[in-house]
């Protein structure tokens, strides 16, 4: 049987400097790791992915075409490297993928201000062409015959179209994920660049989401734009934390350092966490606002309760990420310097991407926001109740694909009502032990019934149907 292929943009390898000097590689950071890993592992899988910096662009030219295929191997993982022209990656990554894509898929744009589609974005537009050209050309150089293809996310879309081209021998699939925007919203991009987008994901056999609203709304884009008939197959497919390797983390000495220096911390109060890159997305400043109408409103809570912000900095690269982390920080400051005691300071901001710190907080929750203003899955909803100590209440946004699952235990909210989250949270810490308990031991049974070995299957299954 040939050995499966999995793409994406970011691989399961990176590689530093020792401390000789040498290159060390290093496990990939990121969600797709996690989920992906186990089943990659487990079948052998080559896992073509971009080299992103010069470290890795050199481990990369070290690799000789008759040395395993041209791929490095490390770790159980074997990383096909795709070196890609700078600039041309730039252009494919900051302004398409996450500058324009991200902002189309999520519903974020301000439209009285932005997008502007331009003559240098439809450059840009090129090079997001020539990029997943690149990663055709490397995985039709790599697969063997008849191999499964798992193309990964809104980063390679057009891979898939470019691929029946070049190896119609080949059984694809494509997984998103992230949500996914209805034709009005997509009817934003330039009309050239939501065809192409579109018809190169029906290149794939079947398109995958996490979520049954996403997949729907992609088919009702591709009616749209495309035609009645030009829908593909699509299937639900939502991934699931490593239950085993995440517990593994929870019971290290590292987390339990990380959680005996946040018990001093916040003594005996109860602790509201959330853990999320400063994402726009991610809904940061708003559940900010609702602590602080929290404590307008519930006076008895004031001293008694602490948040615990565990975010980190993402996608530097683009002007409003940065504008965007500022105003967290500002936002801390002020909502800190009003409600703050002698005794008491009510957000602790922890900005530092420190895995033990943050599944640490995981297990010391009392509330776990996860209040994001659209998102294929969320892991943070997922990962959180499986290592939580206390029984905590997750509040957790109806437009989060991890609804559809965790519906009946958690706590819903509209991600935009700031008072509704408010009561949320407030009920969530007054919430009676026996509810709480209940709750949160309904919440483990349904996500230790699957894997990520298990989504790695769906996954496969789907290319294989074709």
């Amino acid at each position: 049987m040939p050995s499966p292929v999995v793409v994406s943009n970011r691989g399961p390898l990176g590689f530093a400097r020792g401390a000789d000097g040498s290159l060390v590689a290093r496990r990939g950071a990121g969600g797709l790791v996690v989920t992906l890993g186990p089943g990659a592992q487990r079948d052998g899988a080559v896992w073509v992915a971009a080299a992103l910096d010069d470290s890795d662009r050199e481990a990369a030219r070290g690799v000789t075409n008759g040395a395993h295929g041209g791929a490095v191997v490390e770790d159980g993982f074997r990383w096909r490297p795709v070196l890609v022209d700078r600039g041309q990656y730039q252009a494919y990554y900051d302004v398409v993928a996450n500058g324009a894509l991200w902002y189309c898929l999520h519903g974020l744009w301000d439209l009285s201000r932005r997008p502007r589609f331009d003559r240098w974005w439809r450059d840009a537009w090129k090079s997001y062409r020539a990029v997943n050209a690149a990663f055709a050309d490397a995985v039709a150089d790599t697969a063997e015959p008849g191999a499964t293809v798992l193309l990964q996310d809104y980063h390679l879309a057009l891979v898939g179209r470019m691929l029946a081209g070049r190896r119609p021998d080949l059984r694809t699939s494509l997984f998103v994920h992230t949500s996914w925007c209805g034709p009005s919203e997509l009817a934003v991009l330039p009309d050239e660049a939501a065809s192409e987008l579109l018809d190169g994901m029906t290149g794939a056999g079947a398109v995958g989401f996490h979520s049954a609203r996403w997949a729907s709304a992609f088919s009702d884009c591709c009616r749209a734009v495309l035609g009645s008939d030009a829908a593909p197959p699509t299937f639900v497919a939502p991934a699931v934390a490593d239950v085993g390797d995440l517990r593994a983390t929870a019971a290290s000495a590292a987390c339990q350092r990380e959680l005996d220096e946040l018990e001093r911390l916040v003594g005996d109060r109860q602790l509201i966490v959330r853990v999320d890159r400063i994402e726009l997305s991610k809904n940061i400043l708003r559940g900010f606002w609702a602590f602080d109408e929290m404590l307008e409103t519930r006076p008895d809570l004031r001293g008694k309760v602490v948040f615990g912000a565990f975010v980190y900095p993402s996608r530097q690269g683009l002007s409003d990420y940065l504008a965007y982390g500022q105003e967290v920080r500002t936002v801390v400051d002020l909502l800190n310097s009003k409600w703050s005691t002698d005794a008491w300071t009510p957000i602790v901001l922890d900005p530092d991407d420190r895995y033990h710190r943050s599944v640490a907080a995981l297990r010391r929750y009392d509330v776990l926001l996860v209040n994001p203003v659209r998102d294929g899955l969320n892991l943070v909803a997922q990962e959180g109740p499986l290592v939580n100590d206390r029984h905590g209440t997750v509040v957790l946004s109806r437009q989060a694909g991890a609804w559809d699952a965790l519906e009946p235990h958690v706590l819903g909210v509209n991600p935009f009502d700031v008072s509704a989250t408010a009561e949320a949270m407030a009920a969530g810490l007054d919430r009676p032990r026996a509810l709480r308990v209940g709750a949160a031991e309904r919440l483990v049974k349904v996500l230790e019934d699957s894997s990520p070995l298990r989504w790695w299957d769906q996954l496969r299954d789907a290319a294989e149907r074709r």
